[in-house]
């Protein structure tokens, strides 16, 4: 969920995971923290001075799709790739850059994307109005779009279709290996965002269904990453005992769906966490956040260059922060 764009009150923080060394996707200047602590992801690189959220990585974990906004700036979807153990500086994906594209989600199989964005229908006309949690946002709406990967490069988008597109603002796709779509949209028209599910079977998606583990009507959640092979979802929820935006776990359990399960004040910090997403291995959690640093020891000289190296991104915008799912998966096994 983006609330800067959204004008939602909820922060967010956003972590990506792939196979290839941690150090590759931190950049941190400092020395790495514990492997069960949230790491930040590309620091003044992928996590820059304004809003960067919701990582999308190709099968190798060599190149990023994510989306950036801020003061001044309509989303847009953003691409990097990995090179020489660093991310090289991003630019705006061939598909995206004239309409307000988000949350990007890529197919296990890298063969496609999809992404929320506000561009009419018929690619003419006005942008789609949004309506959520009581409020309606000018020009602030979307639907769930897709593009194909054609050869090193991408066709063009289309909308997906009314079965799924069936509201003006229908935000953030997860996608399984069987191309099960999972999406947030509000409840009615214009009440908060809830999860549903779309399966996709013989070439087609099916009716949406809302997950059997939401929580009440009143009480906000989105931003689902799904595992590939459709066993867990990391979401994130406002649900008691929350006081915030936080990060839950859910497994499938002989079927179906078990009972959520808070990552707990390690991941879920003060500030909030939204747009979860999964590395390619799905063993790391990517998700974003506006959680400052607190400040350190002044007499600490290499603590202090640490903390002039962080404000350079650091300023209490949304950025990508990272942490591995480890704990969690091996719980459930």
């Amino acid at each position: 969920m983006l609330p800067f764009i959204r004008q939602s009150p909820i922060a967010v923080t956003l972590f990506v995971i792939t196979s290839l060394p941690i150090a590759a996707f931190s950049q941190n200047k400092t020395a790495d923290p514990p492997p069960d602590s949230p790491q930040v992801f590309g620091a003044g690189v992928i996590s820059g001075p304004v809003h960067d959220m919701a990582p999308a990585f190709t099968p190798d974990g060599k190149t990023v799709y994510f989306h950036r906004a801020g003061p001044g700036l309509t989303g847009v979807i953003l691409v990097s790739q990995l090179r020489n153990g660093g991310w090289s500086k991003p630019e705006i994906a061939p598909f995206s850059g004239r309409w307000q594209d988000i949350e990007p989600y890529m197919a296990p199989d890298g063969s496609y994307l999809i992404f929320s964005s506000n561009r009419p229908a018929n690619g003419v006309g006005d942008e789609l109005n949004g309506a959520w949690s009581g409020s309606k946002y000018l020009q602030r709406g979307g639907n769930l779009w897709r593009v194909d990967r054609k050869g090193n490069g991408w066709g063009e988008p289309y909308r997906l279709p009314d079965l799924v597109n069936s509201d003006s603002s229908v935000f953030s796709p997860a996608i399984t290996a069987t191309g099960t779509l999972y999406f947030m949209k509000p409840v009615g028209h214009g009440g908060p965002f809830h999860l549903y599910r779309s399966a996709y079977r013989d070439g087609a998606y099916q009716p949406a269904e809302a997950l059997p583990f939401s929580a009440p009507d009143s009480v906000g959640e989105f931003d689902p990453a799904v595992a590939p092979d459709d066993s867990f979802i990391v979401f994130c929820s406002g649900r008691a005992p929350a006081k915030r935006t936080e990060l839950w776990i859910v497994f499938r359990v002989n079927g179906g769906w078990g009972t959520p399960i808070s990552l707990g004040p390690a991941v879920n910090r003060s500030a909030g966490c939204i747009e979860a997403r999964l590395s390619p291995d799905h063993h790391r959690l990517y998700f974003s956040t506006s959680y400052v640093t607190p400040p350190v020891n002044p007499s600490d000289r290499a603590e202090r260059q640490a903390e002039i190296d962080r404000s350079e991104w650091q300023n209490g915008l949304t950025n990508i922060w990272s942490v591995s799912l480890d704990k969690w998966l091996g719980h459930a096994e």
